[in-house]
C-alpha cells in the first residue's frame, strides 16, 4: 500500500527517488572503514564534530582529570585521528594509533615539538601497553565484525590498569540515517563476555548528548574500565 502512495504521488515518487539513489552511491562508495578513513583525511577533512568546540573540551575536562586523579603515567590511544583532541590533552606520555598514514603524518608534523608524544600506525602495534588506554569516538566506526573485535582485544591487552572508552553503546542506530561508516555496537556486553579481568567502574553521561530533531550533540557517553 505505502509503495501505491509513494508512486501515485509524484513529489514522495521523486523524494523517494532521490534518496534512494543518494545512499545507492554512498553505499556503494564505502570500501571498508580503513579505506574510509584514508580518504578522508586525504581530502583535507577533518575527524569530525566529537573532536571539536565544546565535545572536544568535555571529553579533555573528563579524560585530564582522571588522568591527574588516578596518576596515570602512559596513555595509548587507539585512533588518534587528526590530533585536535590531544591538543586539549595533559598526559605525562602519550602513544597515538590510528589506521590512516595521513593522520598519523598530521598528528607528527602537529607535535613535533613534543617528544613525549609519538604515533604510530596501529598495523605496527607491537605489544606496547600504558596505565591507560583510550578510546573516542572510535567503535561505532568499526563496520566490520573481525575489525572490531581485533580492536577491542588489542584495546583491553595494552591496558595495565584503566580503559576508557567514549562511545554508543547500543545495537540500535539513534540516528534518523546511518551512514556506511556507522555501526552502532553493545560494546559493554562484549566486554562482559570476552575481557572477565575487567570491571565497569564508572560511566558519565554525554554533557551535550544527541538530539534527533536536530542532529546536534553526541550519542557518545563516557564508560571507564579497571582490571581486577
Amino acid at each position: 500500500m505505502l509503495k501505491k502512495i509513494v508512486t501515485k504521488n509524484r513529489y514522495l515518487y521523486n523524494l523517494a527517488s532521490f534518496l534512494y539513489l543518494k545512499v545507492s552511491s554512498v553505499t556503494k562508495s564505502f570500501k571498508g572503514s580503513s579505506n574510509y578513513w584514508e580518504s578522508r583525511y586525504q581530502s583535507g577533512k577533518n575527524s569530525g564534530a566529537g573532536s571539536y568546540s565544546k565535545l572536544a573540551d568535555f571529553k579533555a575536562n573528563i579524560i585530564n582529570s582522571f588522568v591527574l586523579e588516578h596518576n596515570i603515567t602512559h596513555v595509548i590511544e587507539f585512533g588518534c585521528g587528526d590530533g585536535n583532541q590531544l591538543k586539549l590533552a595533559n598526559y605525562p606520555k602519550y602513544l597515538g594509533f590510528d589506521v590512516s598514514e595521513t593522520a598519523i603524518k598530521i598528528c607528527k608534523e602537529s607535535f613535533i615539538g613534543e617528544p613525549n608524544k609519538n604515533f604510530k600506525l596501529v598495523s605496527n602495534y607491537a605489544g606496547e601497553t600504558a596505565d591507560l588506554t583510550l578510546s573516542l569516538d572510535v567503535i561505532y566506526h568499526l563496520v566490520e565484525d573481525a575489525v572490531f573485535t581485533s580492536y577491542m582485544n588489542m584495546l583491553f591487552d595494552a591496558a595495565t590498569k584503566y580503559v576508557i572508552i567514549y562511545s554508543s553503546n547500543t545495537s540500535i542506530s539513534p540516528d534518523r540515517f546511518t551512514a556506511p561508516h556507522v555501526k552502532h555496537r553493545e560494546f559493554s556486553a562484549w566486554v562482559q563476555e570476552h575481557q572477565e579481568d575487567w570491571a565497569l567502574i564508572g560511566f558519565i553521561p554525554n554533557k551535550y548528548p544527541y538530539n534527533r530533531d536536530s542532529e546536534l550533540g553526541s550519542f557518545a557517553d563516557f564508560y571507564i574500565y579497571e582490571r581486577t
